[in-house]
């Protein structure tokens, strides 16, 4: 990494107090709110598991951030301290939301240029299939890989369904043109390829199939894998649903051969598909299509369709221990993307209208109960049986937990059984931490159009608010690193760091 050496005493100290400015209004507000303590996660931790084997190595951040040019991590740290301001977050998202998005060009314009400058440049992987390519190829050849997912919201129509098809099939063959193995998936919402209200259908006829099985029966449904425990809501459906039209059916046909032709062409360069998960009213649905389609192609050693389970909800364990034990049974490696959760309040906000218990989770803590338990369960059936496992977390407890018992395991890059992966442009310290570790990293890289992708960068917004202003972490170590290479300026005697790169990268 080139950097200038001949700086004068006057503009280092400029410099030196912008990077001390960057992050000292978000540290004292947070400790304004703490009685003027700094709270515990405001210490740079140092992550080790059984016997003090080190996970993470955060002392050390010329190794951590060592392929990542300064300029961006002056962006990062820009926007990260942005961003852990809660009024200036809501202040974002109110000027987003406003009607003079609608109706002011010059007004839109000009916020539409400060995000693309900005959140977009951080949180998007680029414009269109060549931006995000380019995005790839600098994770790949920074150690990390990327899971592409073009930003589609929920479909209408099948006129719709057909176009964001062709868009995912173009996302995939892009994919095929990337450095082998660069790309860990192509990221597949059954949103866009399958109108909601339909979704929403076939959730109501699944539920009432399961708790009628024996007097109801589907004559459209198709093999799949256990979609339901016994501890799964069931109140969205509170009477027997009318049975599917026969548009409904050739619509439901039409979203088998949408998907079907995502997949083979996805799959036939190598590179799996991965689902995403909504929320419980067309989960149902959705995993009903996900599991037909793991059946289909999961057929060699490592899975090539994933679903999605998240951990916030009071079934996930049960339902991943069923559907896992199932897939076993049938002779089909199950692969699985455990998350936390994106729909709290909406969920919570449902049953409570409806005098139900909630099906998310009552404190955080099970929360985090629950996706460890999943994560171990996981670890041990992949260990030394088939199946794969994606865990996505912004956790650093979660990550050293499933780090070090993988590590036990002795599961690394090899084989493919685990790969851990965090939205791009959060948790770069854990990130590097993790590729450091020697396990495979994939980065979340949501991208398209600026106008297009403005859902996303809301929904992030909100989603992550908290996490966003409560992690001071990789502020942390942001700050601490450019201070590092401002200092180096002045040293003649720094040797440089060769960064880590992919052991496949000039393949």
């Amino acid at each position: 990494m080139a950097m200038i050496k001949k700086v004068d005493a006057s503009s280092y100290k400029m410099l030196s107090s912008f990077v001390t400015r960057l992050s000292s209004t978000t540290t004292t507000t947070t400790a304004s709110r703490t009685g003027g303590q700094t709270p515990v996660e405001n210490r740079i931790p140092t992550a080790t598991g059984d016997g003090d084997v080190e996970i993470f190595d955060f002392e050390d951040t010329r190794r951590l951030f060592a392929s990542v040019p300064t300029r961006k991590l002056l962006h990062s740290a820009l926007t990260l301290n942005v961003c852990a301001m809660e009024r200036m977050v809501d202040f974002s998202i109110g000027v987003m939301n406003s009607k003079m998005m609608e109706t002011n060009r010059v007004f839109r314009e000009a916020v539409l240029k400060v995000i693309r400058h900005s959140a977009y440049d951080h949180f998007v992987a680029g414009a269109d299939t060549v931006e995000a390519g380019r995005t790839v190829n600098r994770l790949w050849d920074s150690g990390l890989r990327g899971m592409l997912d073009y930003g589609l919201e929920h479909a209408v129509d099948n006129e719709s369904c057909d176009e964001n098809t062709r868009e995912l099939i173009k996302t995939a063959e892009s994919a095929h043109a990337l450095p082998t193995s660069s790309v860990s998936f192509v990221v597949v919402k059954i949103t866009a390829i399958c109108p909601v209200y339909l979704l929403r259908r076939v959730s109501d006829l699944l539920r009432w199939e399961h708790l009628n099985s024996s007097s109801f029966k589907l004559s459209w449904k198709q093999q799949t894998l256990p979609i339901f425990s016994e501890s799964s809501p069931f109140y969205h459906t509170l009477q027997q649903p009318a049975p599917l039209s026969a548009a409904e059916e050739h619509d439901l046909e039409l979203a088998h051969k949408r998907l079907t032709s995502i997949c083979d062409k996805s799959i036939n360069g190598n590179i799996p598909v991965m689902i995403d998960a909504e929320d419980t009213s067309i989960q149902p649905a959705i995993d009903y299509l996900t599991y037909w389609a793991a059946l289909n192609y999961n057929k060699g050693p490592k899975p090539m369709v994933f679903g999605t389970i998240q951990g916030y909800l009071k079934d996930a364990g049960k339902r991943m221990s069923i559907t896992k034990k199932a897939a076993d049974k049938m002779g089909v490696p199950f692969g699985v993307k455990l998350v936390r959760g994106a729909y709290m309040s909406s969920e919570r906000k449902l049953a409570h209208s409806l005098g139900v218990d909630s099906p998310v989770h009552d404190t955080l803590n099970d929360t985090h109960d629950c996706y460890n338990g999943c994560a171990s369960f996981m670890l041990d059936q992949v260990s030394n049986g088939p199946g794969g496992l994606v865990l996505a977390t912004h956790n650093l407890e979660s990550g050293k937990l499933a780090a070090q018992k993988a590590r036990n395991y002795g599961i690394g890059k090899e084989g493919e059984k685990l790969e851990f992966a965090s939205l791009y442009g959060m948790a770069e310290g854990m990130t590097f931490g993790l590729r450091n570790g020697g396990f495979n990293v994939s980065k979340y890289l949501p991208f398209g159009p600026v106008e297009q992708i403005m859902p996303y960068l809301l929904r992030r917004a909100e989603e992550n608010k908290g996490l966003l202003s409560s992690s001071s972490l990789d502020r942390q170590l942001l700050k601490q690193e450019l201070k590092r290479r401002m200092k180096s300026c002045f040293s003649t005697n720094e040797k440089q760091f060769k960064p880590t790169t992919n052991s496949m990268a000039n393949n």
